[in-house]
């Protein structure tokens, strides 16, 4: 069987299979019937049913896409801007993430720094700018402070640190978890000025931290340490500080919801 012959009037759905397969999409080959139907209840034309079909099987790709770019970034837990609760965030940083929700930052190599004390929604909106981010089809990575050293420090002690920190380039966004809650010795301070340098004006960094930057110098070995890390960082950077209760302990005094088929006063 061949294109030319994939189609003969009494075998329509074997001539889509065929050549739904030749094309390596097979979302066409299950859907196209549908839209055939709504087609002719509706009196589409020739172009409208030719653009419906194809345009189901660049949603799937898009979707199957995405799923794939979220599982390879590692990310420790799905969390969206939808479930998270701005109630206690300022208006004006409510602005800038409603913006860097479009990921028009990435395309300018922008970082993303969200400073704020435990429990403030930090990790919540990392987390949900990287989902964001690979809806946008950009690749992402996800690590902690300390996971990030440890992979650098494994490819320094094999000679590979170079090659390491080019290969993370293909990483349109990295994600750099819970700076400063543990500190770093002077050689892993060292590797952290190495990425955030590597990085600089050629990717995006999405970092979270509990310390303010003037604290920094407690966890990279140092106030001209941290002072060199926190330039390549900001120069291009959203900076937004969260502040007040923990989202775990306003949730912990609001107590449990009302059991069903009771009320509240």
């Amino acid at each position: 069987m061949n294109a030319a012959t994939a189609m003969p009037g009494k075998d329509v759905t074997g001539g889509v299979t065929f050549l739904s397969r030749e094309l390596k999409a097979p979302v066409i080959a299950q859907t196209f019937t549908a839209p055939g139907d709504q087609a002719r209840e509706e009196s589409w034309s020739h172009e409208e049913y030719l653009a419906a079909v194809p345009g189901r099987q660049v949603a799937s790709r898009a979707v199957n896409g995405t799923r794939m770019r979220i599982s390879a970034a590692r990310l420790p837990r799905i969390k969206t801007l939808e479930d998270f609760t701005l109630t206690h965030v300022p208006a004006v940083a409510r602005d800038v993430i409603a913006h860097l929700a479009t990921t028009t930052f990435i395309a300018r190599k922008e970082n993303v720094v969200l400073l704020g004390p435990p429990g403030t929604g930090k990790t919540h909106i990392a987390i949900a700018l990287a989902i964001k981010a690979a809806e946008a089809t950009c690749p992402v990575a996800f690590d902690s402070a300390t996971g990030w050293i440890t992979r650098l420090a494994g490819a320094r002690d094999h000679g590979r640190l170079a090659g390491e920190l080019k290969r993370l380039n293909r990483y349109r966004v990295l994600v750099i978890d819970e700076v400063g809650y543990l500190p770093f010795d002077a050689a892993s301070a060292a590797l952290f000025f190495q990425l955030a340098a590597a990085r600089y004006e050629t990717g995006s960094i999405i970092l979270t931290s509990n310390l303010i930057f003037s604290r920094w110098g407690e966890t990279l070995g140092g106030d001209v340490a941290a002072a060199a890390t926190i330039d390549r960082l900001v120069h291009h950077a959203h900076v937004i500080a969260l502040d007040g209760d923990s989202c775990r302990t306003r949730a912990h005094r609001a107590g449990p919801p009302p059991a069903a088929g009771t009320t509240t006063r």
